[in-house]
């Protein structure tokens, strides 16, 4: 019985097995057939194929512009560490909360405000109006538009931090903020609608006959960033002990050299998101070619402006030679897209020469800039956008010939128009602002707080706890790497513009 029980069983087991198998075969069987009908029924045409492959070539730029976003955003931590490092450890914080603040309010400011001038249209070609207040409840058309905001939000925020570091150890925390907005609701916003916004039909393109260039910013980020950082030093004034009476540079070192390039280094992978990113297509893989003139520029400019420090100081200053990187950065900006490599090194290591000169030519006029921003971004920020009159080569980028490939002077000259142009809007602006602030609110934080330092000043923090040491701290004085005295400090700070 026990037998009959187990054979029955087993026999239920075989034939269940059975039933199964024919239920799943049936369904895969009804399913393949439901697909091919299926298939034969939405058999893809040209136009559909057409229509799918341009899809996805657009998806893919708008995703490449949002990766590039993102790196130009992750430089304010570079300039952060850049700034901070060239700097006392006594305002290390203060100068990583401007870069903070600058962004998030540049952010906003630029979302309601600034992006609609950029980038509105504009009957007179000065102002973009159709897009105005952009943030206060108008939808953009596309998610190509968001990713242009993003990657131009990135920029604005970049062209503001610019001032930080040249301005830093002595302009008040309040200053600082209310030029961000400034810089991000109005300045920057105009200069960029006259080249990348309306192009050839705003008034600048009408001016200089369409032909002006500035790829990715050496004019509308660095060369605006710079003019800016000259007009706050010129009515700010030196910080306490840089010059002595008979008019000589009491250097001032800065607190942490790795920092410092650890900062330079964080740039240099940014600026592969800031001019490959501004072709903001993948298409034929253009932004490589950008990539590598980018990059070659870079290590052409270190090189340049270590040797010429080590000419000119007996030694090969390590900040000088870090400046020199980002000044063949700033300088290939303007021309990323339309010279070739070889083109590529020599403006980057022209650019290396110059920084050297300008951070000595300021030095000398008294012009205290601590990070040597003036000199990287907008002495060089002048000369990238010059040397695409000089550099551009038929074979890359738009066409464009420049004077050194037969092209004749009229790009170079459409170039200076466009130098003349934004150096006339920014700067007076600048100083203007600058000196209203200082005759009304004031710019500069009083004595006692400068030589505190403005983390505890400003903040009521420090950056490294238990650091600080105290107001009567000498300032040392160094040639090149090495420490040679240690003068106390003057009494007063040197004269600024307007006292």
């Amino acid at each position: 019985m026990f037998v009959r029980i187990l054979r029955g069983r087993g026999m239920l087991h075989r034939t269940a097995l059975t039933l199964c198998g024919l239920a799943m075969a049936a369904v895969l069987l009804g399913g393949s057939s439901a697909a091919m009908a299926g298939e034969e029924a939405a058999a893809p045409t040209v136009e559909s194929v057409n229509e799918a492959i341009t899809n996805l070539r657009s998806d893919t730029d708008v995703l490449w512009i949002i990766v590039a976003g993102a790196l130009v955003f992750f430089m304010q931590c570079g300039f952060g560490l850049l700034e901070g490092g060239l700097i006392r450890s006594k305002n290390v914080g203060n100068t990583w909360m401007k870069g903070l603040m600058d962004f998030c309010i540049g952010s906003l400011v630029f979302w309601a405000v600034g992006y609609g001038i950029m980038f509105g249209d504009s009957a007179g070609g000065f102002l973009g109006t159709t897009k105005f207040f952009i943030g206060s409840g108008e939808v953009l058309p596309s998610g190509a538009d968001y990713a242009a905001l993003f990657f131009q939000t990135a920029f604005a925020g970049a062209a503001a931090t610019i001032i930080a570091g040249a301005m830093a150890e002595r302009l008040k925390f309040s200053t600082y903020l209310l030029m961000t907005v400034v810089m991000t609701a109005l300045i920057y916003p105009i200069v960029g609608h006259w080249i990348w916004g309306n192009g050839a039909g705003s008034w600048l393109g009408k001016w200089a006959d369409g032909k002006f260039i500035d790829f990715a910013g050496s004019t509308v980020v660095h060369s605006v960033g710079g003019w800016a950082s000259l007009a706050g030093c010129l009515i700010l004034g030196a910080r306490i002990g840089k010059f002595r009476k008979d008019g000589s540079v009491n250097p001032t070192p800065g607190h942490s050299l790795p920092l410092a390039a650890v900062g330079t280094f964080v740039l240099w992978l940014g600026w592969f998101g800031f001019n490959p990113g501004s072709t903001v297509a993948v298409a034929k893989g253009a932004f490589a070619t950008v990539a590598v003139t980018t990059n070659l520029a870079a290590a052409a400019g270190a090189i340049t402006a270590m040797c010429t420090i080590w000419f000119v100081a007996k030694k090969p200053d390590i900040s000088m030679t870090l400046n020199g990187a980002l000044a063949g950065l700033v300088a290939i900006t303007a021309g990323c897209f339309n010279v070739s490599p070889a083109g590529a090194v020599a403006i980057g290591a022209v650019g290396g020469v110059l920084v050297v000169l300008s951070v000595l030519f300021f030095d000398k006029l008294r012009i205290d800039d601590p990070v040597g921003a003036i000199s990287v971004h907008g002495a060089n920020g002048i000369w990238g956008t010059l040397a695409v009159g000089l550099f551009a080569n038929p074979a890359y980028g738009s066409g464009a010939t420049g004077l050194f490939n037969g092209g004749g002077a009229e790009l170079l000259i459409a170039q200076c128009k466009g130098v003349a142009a934004v150096a006339l809007w920014t700067f007076p602006i600048c100083l203007a602002f600058f000196w209203a602030l200082k005759k009304t609110i004031g710019i500069r934080v009083t004595r006692e707080e400068e030589l505190r330092g403005l983390d505890l000043s400003e903040h009521g923090n420090e950056a490294y706890a238990g650091d600080f040491a105290g107001a009567t701290q000498p300032i040392p004085a160094t040639i090149g790497a090495g420490v040679v005295a240690a003068p106390a400090i003057p009494r007063t700070a040197e004269g600024a513009l307007g006292d």
